[in-house]
């Protein structure tokens, strides 16, 4: 079996060589099949006899009639591949088929569902509702003997039950979803071919003298999302705004000089995202030899990968390969032991080196050190770090080192003992540029990784 079977864990299906060139279709039904061994697992720990799960509803702005963007529950979305089904719900009774209430109201100002089909239809008992009382007719058991999984701001969408996301059944679902299912490998895989296409579109643009939200506009239309299905709002930072973790501005004009870019993009296929991030250097043939080690230490990073590793000591390690890359750039002096405890790899890199990604863009369970919810924190002085797992075969995580020119944290180590450790003319010549991340999906395997990103950049 893929994975390994501790702390109550329910593995995915296994993967092989041959299956792992096939498409989500093909992988289907082993993924329901696990699905239904995890909640059958999940309602035993909760003493319940049905899970409801619902796929959400479109939240209102304050003091208007317009909905933000809809946004589906993950925990429906693993059971299908709806992202834009509101007020529906799967309904899960063990030794049942899993049944959908599909919610396809009689509506002439909006767009409605289409009736239910695809590869996935066959595995669900599916039940048309044009109203979303109606769903209530479908529940196969009495209320008081069910759980709720999803969100609910009032008691209609919760059908009567009244125990809603237990704690148990939670941790027990959040902590089996580390381990990706051959069905969702081939999601992941596809969500990667789609975000390089958009990453090699962004790269043109850039050369071309594009301004960020020109960048922006053909990475969307290269990966064919809307701004609304994109995983998560793109990074697209030109010169010093690299040095901005989260930029998202989107500067309409072109600058004068274009110096660098650091894009930060995804994609989604079947509700699964990638996440991708890569520097580049205009013309600049120094700011190109730092990405070039970075770069280097990046897949140093990604090689050290195995079943087994704890993530958060492979974080630290990779503060000890920064510490060594800064001094090999002239932007430090000292041993890298010595940097990394004054804090100076951590003003250059002050974020984690990666998290789970799967459903969720940082998929949960990150922090999860057993099926019980109990809590790895992130190790002293790096609270930002959102894996602290022991890796398992078959999770997917990113790696992601970074290399910024922050002048908030690189001041406050003046007048510490880190500040006769940086070289600050360097750090000055180099600020223009803004800085560097370098971000692959990987899957873990028993002796190393499957680059996602990497192998469809390669394809």
């Amino acid at each position: 079996m893929a994975g390994t079977a501790k702390r109550g864990i329910i593995p995915a299906m296994s993967s092989d060589p041959v299956s792992a060139s096939r498409g989500p279709a093909a992988h289907f039904g082993t993924h329901v099949e696990t699905l239904k061994a995890r909640h059958d697992h999940a309602l035993e720990r909760s003493g319940a006899a049905c899970a409801v799960i619902y796929s959400g509803a479109p939240h209102t702005a304050f003091l208007d009639d317009r909905a933000y963007p809809f946004v589906a529950n993950p925990h429906f979305l693993a059971w299908v591949p709806l992202t834009e089904l509101p007020q529906s719900y799967v309904i899960y009774r063990p030794g049942e088929p899993p049944r959908l209430v599909y919610y396809q109201p009689r509506d002439y100002w909006h767009v409605v569902p289409e009736a239910p089909a695809g590869f996935w239809a066959g595995e669900f008992d599916i039940r048309i509702v044009t109203t979303p009382e109606a769903a209530a007719d479908h529940l196969p058991v009495e209320p008081e003997k069910c759980i709720f999984i999803g969100e609910a701001d009032d008691p209609g969408p919760a059908l009567g039950i009244e125990r809603q996301n237990p704690t148990a059944a939670l941790n027990s679902l959040h902590f089996a979803r580390g381990v990706k299912t051959d069905y969702e490998l081939a999601c992941l895989r596809l969500a990667s071919t789609r975000g390089v296409r958009g990453h090699r579109a962004a790269e043109a643009a850039f050369r071309d003298g594009a301004s960020e939200f020109d960048i922006h506009r053909a990475y969307c239309a290269a990966v064919s999302h809307t701004d609304n299905e994109l995983p998560y709002a793109n990074i697209v930072a030109l010169n010093e705004h690299g040095a901005v973790l989260h930029y998202t501005n989107y500067e309409r004009e072109a600058p004068a000089e274009a110096r660098s870019l650091l894009i930060d993009a995804g994609a989604r296929e079947y509700g699964y995202a990638s996440d991708i991030t890569r520097t580049f250097s205009r013309s600049s043939r120094s700011f190109a030899e730092l990405i070039g080690l970075m770069e280097a230490l990046q897949l140093d990073v990604v090689g050290r990968i195995r079943a087994g590793i704890n993530y958060a000591d492979l974080h630290i390690e990779t503060h000890r390969l920064l510490g060594e890359t800064l001094v090999t750039a002239g932007l430090a002096k000292g041993d890298a032991d010595t940097l990394l405890a004054t804090g100076v790899t951590a003003a250059f890199f002050p974020h984690g080196l990666g998290h789970l990604i799967g459903l969720q863009v940082h998929d949960v369970g990150g922090h999860m050190a057993d099926e019980n919810g109990t809590r790895t924190d992130p190790p002293s002085g790096h609270p930002y770090l959102r894996l602290t797992r022991d890796l398992e075969a078959d999770m997917v995580l990113t790696v992601e080192p970074g290399l910024y020119f922050i002048d908030m944290l690189l001041d406050n180590l003046r007048g510490s003992p880190a500040e006769a450790h940086v070289t600050w003319d360097e750090v000055e010549r180099l600020k223009p540029f803004g800085g560097i991340r370098i971000e692959d999906d990987v899957r873990v395997l028993g002796d190393g990784v499957e680059n996602l990103t990497r192998n469809a950049f390669a394809a």
